[in-house]
């Protein structure tokens, strides 16, 4: 036996062997997959799965990347590949409902007219007319279609999300129906102040180009069947026939976005004047925030001193720190749910505070959040404010922190368990509600986020910060599908090599102070000179004296001196990260397959010790 499998017919035989197998695994087992990332990046989620096998007709994506022309860029061919994978994974999952068209976009080829007519974005390389094509565009039975003009690089963690987006709304090609009651002028009218038309805000005018918008009435009894995403924003005038009204449709499976508010600067009602400032411009919810596991108080603002945004106060004046308004941060957003994966800079005014409930069934998710150094004051405190550093003083932050958006999600109860009057109580109770709650409803004015300009008689938004996304992407998220909605922000495919670009900062750190010190004794010798030069006979400033020559020479060698620090910094560098990459030579070159072979060499003493044994 032994002589049969070193012979050369073994060989052949043991070569066979291993073929037949490779064939009969692709056969038998076609859908195996091991998936060894540390966030899971190919593995596609349990919603994207319920979406692809849900499809009624089939959809055919079309992705186009440049092969040729990004031959020299690796970082964004890695992430192609990755988009790839992930198509081809979605591809299979659809058991032939999806069809995938990979597409090399060649200069003046029709395939890149064809990504031209998609609405593709192409980024230019070089001067000759070469372009870049990144891009997916789908369409379905009804020639309908949809885009990705672009897969940027630092949305990587949103692909998942983006695909399954994409295939949803191909899948269901209809607008969502939004049902909005707002206590504000979203859409223009006559501004009470000035006695002017004004004009719709911005964020309203996008959400009308994405979805279709019923305007509800705020006495409302029963909200409509047709409604995918219910919007409340600054509901302060809801009777109680539309507060159960709006638990019973939670209860039934809608979705809900509500901006709620302690303190809606931009409420210009009657009512808001005649009660002062402050009072009458609060929102609430009543019961319900209770019954779904949230404390809140319509009477508390979050101040944050490091969160704090810088205003103006006029002509001639310094600017001022306005404590209750805030610049939002990423490090302040949750990175993991799709509605603020994408966002980079949001700022709330006067916003109020949402806390979890001890005990509560739901799930309470924040989105959005202060830093430890706030504290709340009473909403009263801005009545008639003229100074906004007034807040700053005796401010003396709680080091708690506190929410102004969060998703709530989980097991709910009805919050009003004996009905009410002349209503029947149709739910009492579900196994999970989709709700989005935000402490804030100055955040969707124009002036907190967009400015908008006037280009010969169009408004031309030109935003600064992005609330209307916030607005966009929560009504995108709730309007699609549960399968949609439990889609989570991934991690990012690429990883940094995290001990070099800390050896690379130390090593700036040390470099930078030397450079630093060199610009300073450059400076005081300089003035040294002039100093010495003070007196002299202009016609004689070429003559130096013994004092100045030293002063010279000490500066060179000083010069030279720091010079040399500064080699031997980079060399340093360059040392600590050679070894590094040495090191790692090592073990992947000589230690991984020294293991190796140790293992295969204590597995064959053991299996030969145990046939002795025998």
């Amino acid at each position: 036996m032994k002589r049969l499998m070193y012979s050369g017919t073994g060989l052949l035989v043991l070569l066979l062997a291993f073929i037949a197998f490779n064939m009969a695994s692709g056969v038998l087992l076609p859908g195996a997959r091991l998936d060894l990332t540390e966030q899971k990046l190919f593995t596609i989620s349990d919603g994207t799965r319920d979406i692809l096998e849900e499809l009624d007709e089939p959809i055919t994506l079309y992705f186009f990347f440049s092969d040729r022309a990004s031959k020299d860029m690796v970082v964004l061919r890695n992430y192609a590949r990755r988009v790839e994978e992930m198509l081809r994974e979605y591809e299979r999952v659809a058991d032939g409902k999806l069809k995938l068209q990979i597409i090399d976009p060649q200069p003046f080829s029709e395939a890149e007219d064809r990504a031209a007519e998609f609405g593709l974005q192409a980024v230019p390389l070089t001067q000759t007319g070469e372009q870049l094509y990144f891009g997916l565009a789908g369409t379905n039975e009804l020639a309908q279609q949809e885009i990705i003009p672009f897969f940027a690089l630092e949305q990587e963690g949103l692909l998942e999300y983006e695909l399954s987006r994409l295939i949803n709304s191909l899948a269901n090609p209809e607008k969502p129906q939004i049902g909005l009651i707002s206590g504000l002028p979203m859409g223009g009218g006559m501004n009470p102040m000035t006695g002017q038309p004004a004009a719709p805000w911005v964020a309203f005018e996008q959400m009308q180009q994405m979805f279709e918008v019923q305007q509800l009435e705020a006495d409302i009894d029963t909200i409509p069947e047709d409604i995918d995403v219910l919007l409340l924003v600054h509901p302060k005038a809801l009777s109680e026939a539309a507060l159960f009204a709006i638990d019973q449709f939670v209860l039934g499976g809608g979705k809900l976005l509500a901006f709620i508010d302690p303190l809606a600067e931009s409420d210009q009602s009657m009512e808001a004047m005649m009660e002062g400032m402050a009072d009458g411009k609060a929102s609430d919810l009543g019961p319900l925030l209770a019954a779904w596991g949230v404390n809140y108080n319509p009477e508390q603002v979050v101040l944050d001193s490091r969160l704090g945004m810088s205003v103006s106060r006029g002509q001639g004046q310094l600017p001022a720190r306005h404590i209750g308004w805030l610049e939002v941060e990423p490090a302040f957003m949750s990175r993991e749910d799709i509605v603020t994966a994408p966002l980079q800079l949001l700022t709330v005014a006067t916003a109020g505070a949402l806390q979890p409930q001890e005990g509560a069934s739901t799930q309470f998710l924040p989105l959005l959040s202060s830093s430890p150094h706030s504290a709340l004051a009473p909403s009263s405190r801005f009545s008639r404010m003229q100074d906004p550093e007034i807040l700053l003083t005796g401010f003396k932050a709680d080091d708690q922190i506190y929410h102004f958006a969060a998703r709530l999600q989980g097991p709910a109860r009805t919050a009003y368990p004996d009905g009410l009057e002349g209503r029947e109580l149709e739910l009492s109770e579900t196994d999970n509600i989709n709700v989005l709650l935000v402490a804030d409803t100055d955040l969707l004015t124009d002036r907190m986020w967009v400015q908008v300009q006037d280009f010969f008689g169009q408004r031309v938004p030109q935003p600064w910060a992005d609330n209307g996304g916030l607005l966009i992407n929560a009504l995108d998220n709730l309007s699609g599908s549960e399968a949609l909605i439990s889609v989570r922000s991934r991690g990012d495919f690429s990883r940094p090599f995290t001990v070099v670009e800390d050896l690379q900062r130390k090593a700036e750190r040390r470099y930078r102070a030397s450079e630093q010190r060199l610009q300073q004794q450059l400076e005081q010798t300089e003035q040294r000179l002039r100093e010495l030069q003070q007196g002299q006979d202009p016609t004689q400033l070429t003559e130096l004296n013994a004092e100045q020559e030293q002063a010279i020479q000490r500066f060179l060698d000083e010069k030279l001196a720091i010079r040399k620090q500064l080699r031997d910094v980079r060399y340093e560098l360059n040392a600590d990260i050679e070894r590094l990459g040495n090191l790692l030579k090592v073990i992947n070159i000589a230690l991984v397959p020294a293991l190796l072979t140790l293992g295969v060499l204590l597995w064959w003493l053991i299996g030969r010790a145990r046939r002795r044994a025998v």
